[in-house]
């Protein structure tokens, strides 16, 4: 059954993992535009452009603004809503869970973190969202696994759907006179980029030497709050380190043709994230995808994702085992492609993720029937 879809979230001209999620997303569950639209989420930083998709804007300085947002959703079959706390206006966001119980249609609210120690405010808050949701989606086993345990979520409404990947296999790469490490999205702290620049320092006996790029702008809440003294910080590592050669920062949001392109170049992707309780990484996916050689920190997504051995898992915090893992994925006869050849699925590709999407969708409209079918004429 063809349906329409709102979708709810931020969403581009804004620069953030969500946007770029969400326009992916609802690309392939309408046509041109058709059977579907936008309720863009913006702060009073964004970018106040809004692109032919977006039918409302719910703006953070609006009072009450989720009952217009609610409002216009309603005029779809069902709404996708992206859950992160702090996109929506109140306390931790939950001025969305007003916005979810007014909905007269079902709701899948997609989860990009579930904490595994939330504040009590963000506990409940998610209880109450889980609770008033159609349907729930983690992108990973283990944020569906924690939901379930530590907050009570009702199995039969979480569903596991991955992120998805765009397909970059055609994408040509060019010739490298140099290893390629690489290293992209939004730049903040967390992001263990020092620890990255690290590990190349104990690189450079290799022959020839790697060279490293961090591509992406600085996160724009980080931005607004410190401004760029964090890439600062890195540059003075890598002149300190007498690694700044090597090294090139890309300040660039890239859009998708130039992001394959960037992806390709690579001979291997470093995450050396800090966090513990990452979930969901739409940078990580798009590297197993791409069949491009990873080494990250055991942050749980990735936990999940390489065990199988099609990445190389490292400590957080830790740049002489980081760069043990590259050298062995850059010297080591046949490894890159023993890695990258234990992904064989197509499930991470947008299309089967949106189609996964679009299942659910109608498995909630046709567990609505019955019900309504028996109210009185």
């Amino acid at each position: 059954m063809a349906i329409s879809f709102g979708f709810l979230s931020t969403y581009p001209p804004t620069q953030c993992g969500l946007a770029t999620f969400t326009s992916a997303l609802a690309n392939q569950l309408t046509v041109d535009g058709v059977g579907g639209g936008i309720v863009r989420v913006t702060t009073d930083a964004d970018d106040t452009r809004a692109s032919k998709d977006v039918v409302h804007t719910w703006s953070a300085s609006t009072p009450n603004g989720w009952a217009r947002a609610a409002a216009v959703l309603d005029n779809f079959d069902v709404a996708v809503i992206q859950h992160e706390y702090g996109i929506y206006p109140g306390p931790d966001g939950e001025d969305v869970l007003p916005l979810l119980r007014r909905l007269r249609i079902p709701s899948i609210v997609v989860l990009h973190s579930v904490l595994t120690n939330p504040t009590f405010r963000q506990l409940v808050l998610l209880k109450r969202i889980v609770a008033a949701a159609g349907a729930v989606v983690t992108m990973t086993q283990t944020a569906h696994d924690r939901l379930l345990a530590d907050y009570g979520a009702d199995p039969g409404k979480v569903h596991v759907i991955p992120h998805g990947a765009a397909n970059y296999a055609r994408v040509p790469s060019g010739a490298r006179q140099r290893p390629h490490l690489l290293t992209w999205g939004l730049l903040g702290p967390g992001k263990g980029i020092e620890w990255a620049l690290r590990s190349l320092a104990h690189l450079r006996d290799l022959d020839p030497a790697p060279t490293y790029t961090v591509a992406g702008k600085t996160h724009p809440k980080v931005l607004e709050r410190h401004g760029e003294s964090y890439r600062e910080s890195l540059r003075r590592i890598g002149a300190e380190l007498g690694i700044s050669e090597a090294v090139h920062f890309d300040p660039v949001y890239r859009d998708a043709e130039s992001l394959a392109r960037l992806i390709r170049s690579a001979d291997v992707v470093v995450l050396p994230y800090d966090s513990r309780e990452q979930v969901t990484s739409g940078v990580l996916i798009e590297a197993v995808a791409a069949r491009i050689p990873v080494v990250a920190t055991r942050f749980p997504h990735a936990v999940e994702l390489l065990t199988d051995g099609s990445g190389l898992l490292v400590p957080h915090q830790d740049p002489r085992a980081m760069a043990a893992a590259i050298r062995r994925v850059l010297t080591e006869p046949g490894l890159p492609d023993r890695l990258v050849g234990r992904w064989t699925g197509s499930t991470l590709r947008w299309p089967e993720v949106a189609e996964r999407y679009d299942t659910l969708a109608n498995q909630l409209l046709v567990a609505r029937r019955p019900a309504t079918a028996a109210l009185p004429t």
